[in-house]
């Protein structure tokens, strides 16, 4: 089953660089009309990327429609730069009034959004609590978490079994599984054409953090360099899919047969079991140092509110009315177009497609071996990190050349939030 055209508009994590110019806006917002009719006479705009998943759009418009005391106008924003798109109106004088985006501190500094405190805190106990903490700074909460997407690696149980190997424990592992797993058709393993979405799980596999509890740089390791020079050979090697024709969100590559291992997302596994059924099995970013963990990286995305909103309490009105008192489109959002984990513990717990098989095995490594954001790590570190894997493992610079030019990135940004 080829996956639709609409998966090529996810952009699950932060893109890359720059600031796109505020014109590009009205372009790319798909759908710039009213979800609601309150005839109330007062207006609210929402910033949301493009979910790859059918059905997405008009789930928030219906939403949207049943709050009735303001007409609500969504920004449908396609394209891999919504991050820029995003940060381009929020400097400017039409600001979104409430946005999805994630954790990051430097929306707090640049005083772009405002604390919600008030609004969560008579539900603040039935929140994950890793979700409260990865938006709190300075003691108060910023945000409020829509869905928790764990990442791991999928893969097909009838290729391991036919290559006579079991799923990789450790990283050497799994550079193993991937020669073994290599045909003439076949990959051994997909980590995304840019290698993006495996920088922050290679870290914590490594036994190491990106920043340490003192908010230093916690990721410049022997260790770290080891994994990134191993990863190098991997590229190679001949056994790692590169440049397919969609990335690492799409599960096409494994769906189609291009791969027999993918990192991807727990979206993306209704759509590979409608295909694979049960020759589909997952397991996390592999131990890569001696007594070091699985990792498991749980993105997502919360709602926030944006300091320039027309009218502020209206729009904490508004995402205290979806995001904390309808439990009813929470759940929906979550479990009906794709698979997310519910921020919320009683939708969580009481979610019956998370109880059973593949899903609940998800939701055991979100559990066991999840990182959740961390609101110190910035835009800009990110795309540092990034250019780390362009640098040292699509490219040939050295390991510790590489973290050394991330490094300075990282620090001047340190020193910009101190």
């Amino acid at each position: 089953m080829r996956a639709s055209n609409q998966w090529d508009r996810r952009s699950v994590l932060r893109a890359a660089g720059g600031i796109a110019a505020l014109g590009a806006l009205a372009a790319c917002g798909s759908n710039n009309g009213r979800s609601g009719g309150s005839g109330s006479g007062k207006e609210l705009t929402q910033y949301f990327h493009a979910y790859g998943e059918p059905g997405t759009q008009e789930a928030l418009k219906r939403y949207a429609k049943g709050f009735g005391k303001a007409d609500v106008r969504t920004q449908w924003i396609t394209g891999d730069n919504f991050e820029n798109k995003l940060f381009s109106a929020l400097l400017s004088s039409d600001a979104p009034d409430v946005f999805e985006f994630h954790p990051q501190v430097h929306m707090v500094r640049a005083g772009q959004i405002l604390p919600l405190d008030d609004i969560i805190e008579p539900v603040k106990a039935d929140f994950n609590a890793a979700d409260i903490a990865s938006h709190t700074v300075d003691g108060k909460v910023w945000g409020v978490r829509m869905i928790d997407d764990p990442q791991f690696f999928f893969y097909r149980k009838s290729l391991l079994e036919k290559a006579g190997i079991a799923p990789p424990q450790t990283l050497d592992e799994l550079i193993e599984a991937a020669a073994k797993l290599t045909t003439d058709k076949v990959k051994g393993v997909f980590l995304g054409n840019k290698l993006h979405a495996i920088v922050r799980p290679l870290i914590w596999a490594s036994g190491a953090d990106t920043l340490d509890e003192k908010n230093r740089i916690a990721y410049h390791t022997d260790q770290v360099a080891a994994n990134l020079g191993k990863l190098r050979t991997l590229f190679t090697s001949g056994h790692q899919l590169l440049d397919a024709p969609s990335d690492f969100w799409d599960p096409s590559a494994l769906v189609q047969g291009l791969t027999a291992i993918q990192w991807c997302g727990m979206w993306a596994m209704p759509a590979m079991q409608q295909a694979l059924g049960d020759d589909l099995g997952v397991f996390p970013f592999p131990s890569a140092a001696p007594g070091a963990e699985p990792a498991v990286y749980n993105g997502g995305w919360s709602m926030f509110v944006s300091s320039k909103a027309k009218d502020k309490d209206l729009a904490k009105e508004y995402v205290k009315w979806l995001w904390i008192d309808q439990k009813q489109h929470q759940e929906d959002w979550a479990l009906s177009y794709g698979f997310h984990i519910p921020p919320r513990t009683s939708i969580a717990n009481s979610a019956e497609k998370l109880k059973s098989g593949l899903p609940a095995e998800g939701v055991r490594l979100f559990n066991e071996f999840g990182h959740f954001d961390n609101p110190m790590w910035t835009q800009a570190m990110i795309v540092a990190h990034e250019d780390v894997m362009a640098d040292c493992v699509r490219s040939d610079m050295a390991p510790e050349a590489a973290l050394d030019k991330a490094d300075k990135k990282v620090e001047d940004e340190l020193r910009k939030l101190s």
